[in-house]
C-alpha cells in the first residue's frame, strides 16, 4: 500500500501520520485518479508515483522551513492541489488559499475539500495577475508555487501577495538555479531577496528538486503585478 510508504518515508523526518491523515491521503488518491478522468488534472495516475511524485514532494517543503505555526498560505496555480492540499492534511493549523484560473480545476478542488474535511481553505478562480491587484495584496505569510512556470515569471505572480516580512517559496525542477540567475533582477523589483536555494533528491532516484526561499523586505510596488499574460511573455529581466 502507497500509503504504508508515505507514513515510513514522513516518519524518517519526524512525522507521524495519523489515521484520518492515512485515510485522507487514500481518498485524495482515489478521488484525483477517477477526476482525472472527466478532466486533465495529472500525467502522474499510477498510484505509488502520485504518492511519490505529488504526495511526497509536496511534503518535502515542510521538511526545511516551519510550517507548524497558524500561517496564511496563498498556493498560485495548484492545479490537483499541489503543494497546499499535502501540506494543509499534514499541518491542519494552514489556513490555505488556492488560485487557478480555471474554473474546472476549483470545482474538483471544493468538492476534494468536503471529502477530506478540511478547514480553512478556500479556492478562487481568477488570474494571479488580477488576484495580486486585488484586497489579498500583500496579506500572506507565505506564496507557494510548483512548477508552474519560469521563475522570472513566478516572482511576479507570487511576491505581491506575500506580506512584507513573509516568504515566497518556490518548489523546481533541477534547473531552479538556473532560472534564479535570470530572476534576480526581477525578484530585487518586486521588494524580494532571496534567502536560500535548498537541494534534495526525492527517494528512489525520483529526481532532484530545488526550494527556492524568498524573503519580502519591501512593498511592491504598485504596477506590480501588470496586466495578464505580460508577466509572461516579458518577464522582468535585467536590460
Amino acid at each position: 500500500m502507497s500509503v504504508t510508504w508515505l507514513t515510513k518515508q514522513l516518519s524518517t523526518h519526524g512525522i507521524e501520520l495519523s489515521d484520518k491523515q492515512q485515510q485522507q491521503f487514500q481518498t485524495y488518491y482515489q478521488m484525483l485518479v477517477e477526476w482525472n478522468e472527466k478532466m486533465n488534472l495529472t500525467s502522474i495516475t499510477e498510484e505509488h508515483e502520485v504518492y511519490l511524485k505529488h504526495f511526497y514532494d509536496s511534503i518535502a517543503a515542510s521538511f526545511y522551513t516551519d510550517l507548524t505555526k497558524e500561517l496564511t498560505i496563498c498556493d498560485i496555480g495548484a492545479g490537483a492541489g499541489f503543494p497546499s492540499i499535502p501540506l494543509k492534511i499534514i499541518f491542519p493549523n494552514l489556513k490555505v488559499t488556492i488560485v487557478d484560473s480555471l474554473n474546472k480545476r476549483i470545482h474538483f478542488l471544493n468538492q476534494l475539500a468536503d471529502a477530506l474535511d478540511l478547514e480553512h481553505v478556500s479556492f478562487v478562480h481568477d488570474r494571479a495577475e488580477t488576484f495580486g491587484k486585488g484586497v489579498y495584496r500583500e496579506s500572506y505569510d507565505i506564496v507557494t508555487a510548483r512548477a508552474v512556470a519560469r521563475l522570472s515569471v513566478l516572482s511576479e505572480l507570487c511576491i505581491p501577495l506575500v506580506k512584507k516580512g513573509g516568504q515566497f517559496i518556490a518548489l523546481k525542477s533541477s534547473k531552479g538555479e538556473e532560472e534564479l540567475e535570470e530572476a534576480r533582477f526581477g525578484i530585487g523589483v518586486l521588494g524580494g531577496k532571496v534567502l536560500d536555494t535548498i537541494s534534495y533528491e526525492l527517494p528512489e532516484n525520483a529526481g532532484e528538486r530545488q526550494m527556492i526561499i524568498i524573503d519580502k523586505r519591501s512593498q511592491t510596488p504598485k504596477k506590480y503585478p501588470r496586466k495578464p499574460g505580460t508577466p509572461n511573455k516579458s518577464p522582468l529581466l535585467e536590460k
